[in-house]
């Protein structure tokens, strides 16, 4: 048997192994204290220990210091199998972090013990992110397990808090540690589509604002005397809508939606009773813009058009940024790209294409310092949902795909 296929054939039988370690990690629920949680430390100390019983002893730990979480640190992992040689690195970063259940009754099972059913796995966070997670950790077990040596060194990160921002995660490491070099590869398998087809390689630019409104409170009955936050917030929502859109109206069949999209979103309560006009209103809206747009365009932009509803409805409107992200694209030649396109094509007969999405990912980060990194995996997009779920299979082919990329000469 070639080694190759004592790699594949080591992933294929290996469903025992995914089901227990995902089993483990879901009883350990890493919840950011932001959501309420005590944050990722019993679960990174849990994968600390099964990994080195597995035989990957060459761990160690990056913490972040937040007094809010347990231990008062967010623990960030790092696992190292060596290569033959330390150059041209591949890394493959999962993160620790998952989301609250949400509304319980609306889940079939208790969200914290994984169910196995029709080939699925059923619990939060089993999808996303442990799915990547699981499969990264039974590629290197391939290789480590059977006593093969990568042609090239190949880093396994845990990272934490990448749910609520990654501040406690790749943001911290890569402002606190050395850990990367401009020609690391990095694979990150937190998103992707039922077939395994598509390759994440660009990101809309984020940004999301509060507004606001200060107006002058009155009785619903005297609108002369007052000053209506609430009309005003919702005509500021509108104008910036339609008027953010059509000034952003390019288009970029690189992404799905391929335009700029400006959505009001969340809405905080004002006063409490029907017949008071608010003297205060407050709004948010989530933007996700065309890499070719600037957020400082963007946010002049939003300056003019708040200026004018501040002048026709005599109040006041101040807005706050509550996170923005900029980020370059993976170049659409780089290597992983080829690499990951190759491995796909073996493991899951898929022909696969570059694209660019509009929610977040930890590369961003990575490629704003000139480091390649992809975003892959074979999903079937169940992630913060009620009765969140990773197929069986899915996991196992992931794992191949992983370990066809370790092995890659290069």
């Amino acid at each position: 048997m070639t080694m190759k296929n004592r790699i594949l054939a080591y992933i294929g039988n290996a469903a025992s192994t995914a089901i227990e370690l995902e089993t483990e990690l879901t009883k350990r629920p890493a919840v950011s204290p932001e959501s309420g949680g005590i944050g990722e430390l019993d679960k990174a100390e849990f994968l600390e220990t099964w990994l080195t019983g597995k035989g990957i002893v060459r761990l160690e730990r990056h913490d972040a210091p937040d007094p809010r979480a347990k231990g008062g640190i967010r623990p960030n992992l790092v696992a190292t199998i060596p290569g033959k040689t330390d150059a041209k690195r591949l890394w493959i970063m999962s993160h620790l972090d998952v989301v609250p259940p949400g509304e319980g009754s609306l889940w079939k099972t208790d969200p914290w013990q994984v169910v196995q059913q029709d080939g699925r796995l059923i619990g939060r966070g089993v999808e996303d992110n442990q799915q990547g997670l699981t499969a990264s950790v039974l590629a290197a077990l391939s290789l480590v397990e059977q006593g093969i040596t990568p042609p090239h060194t190949v880093k396994l990160l845990f990272v934490a808090d990448e749910e609520m921002g990654s501040n406690y995660g790749i943001v911290w490491l890569l402002k606190n540690r050395d850990l990367f070099r401009k020609d690391d590869m990095v694979l990150i398998p937190d998103s992707g589509d039922e077939k395994g087809e598509t390759i994440e390689i660009a990101e809309k630019n984020l940004l999301w604002l509060r507004f606001t409104t200060k107006g002058v409170q009155a009785h619903a009955s005297r609108p002369d005397q007052g000053a209506n936050a609430y009309l005003a917030g919702a005509d500021l929502a509108v104008e910036l809508y339609y008027r953010l859109s059509e000034t952003f109206s390019q288009h970029d069949p690189l992404f799905e939606p391929d335009y700029s999209t400006f959505q009001p979103t969340k809405k905080e309560a004002n006063v409490p009773n029907v017949n008071t006009i608010p003297g205060e209103d407050v709004f948010y809206m989530d933007m996700r813009i065309l890499p070719q747009y600037s957020l400082k365009t963007v946010l002049a932009e939003v300056d003019r058009i708040t200026a004018r509803i501040e002048a026709k409805h005599t109040v006041t409107i101040d807005y706050t940024v509550m996170q923005s992200m900029e980020s370059k694209p993976t170049p659409q030649d780089a290597p992983l790209i080829g690499f990951l396109a190759k491995a796909v094509k073996e493991v899951y007969d898929a022909d696969t294409r570059a694209v660019g999405i509009g929610g977040g990912t930890v590369a961003a980060h990575l490629r704003n310092e000139d480091i390649s990194a992809v975003v892959w995996a074979r999903l079937n997009d169940t992630a913060h949902q009620p009765n969140e779920y990773a197929v069986i299979d899915h996991i196992l082919g992931d794992a191949k795909v992983m370990a066809l990329l370790m092995m890659e000469e290069r």
